[in-house]
């Protein structure tokens, strides 16, 4: 059967969203530090309606998670990497674990900072503790 022009590119467009759920779902059912990072975005997503945000702080906190978990995608996939390309131990090997993992420590020290910044004020002035 022949493709209508473009059909193809519009499966291959199609499968790479299918990929990519795959990659999401590998992640979460593999890497508990990736549900953890789910979950506290979760509560944070849920403290903002709570909270009431505006939607300039919904963006500084969407970004900033956005950031961990994608910084955990990527240290996955270095893991995975040369997990598959050094089976052994090398030390070049731990050095590129260490610094992928490295990178997620940041970003999730960063994301707290930032969500203490946005939430902080919010939350004590909720609860009656701002002064």
């Amino acid at each position: 059967m022949r493709y209508a022009p473009g059909a193809a590119s519009r499966h291959r467009f199609v499968a790479s969203f299918r990929f990519a759920a795959e990659g999401l779902r590998y992640a979460f059912d593999t890497q508990p530090n990736f549900r953890v990072h789910v979950a506290a975005t979760v509560v944070v997503a849920l403290l903002g309606l709570w909270l009431g945000l505006p939607w300039h702080a919904w963006a500084a906190l969407a970004l900033t998670t956005g950031v961990v978990l994608i910084t955990e995608i990527f240290n996955t996939a270095a893991e995975t990497l040369v997990d598959l390309v050094s089976p052994q131990y090398h030390p070049l090997a731990k050095q590129a674990k260490d610094l992928a993992a490295a990178a997620v420590l940041i970003a999730a020290l960063i994301s707290v900072v930032v969500g203490m910044a946005v939430l902080g004020p919010a939350l004590w002035a909720r609860l009656g503790l701002g002064g």
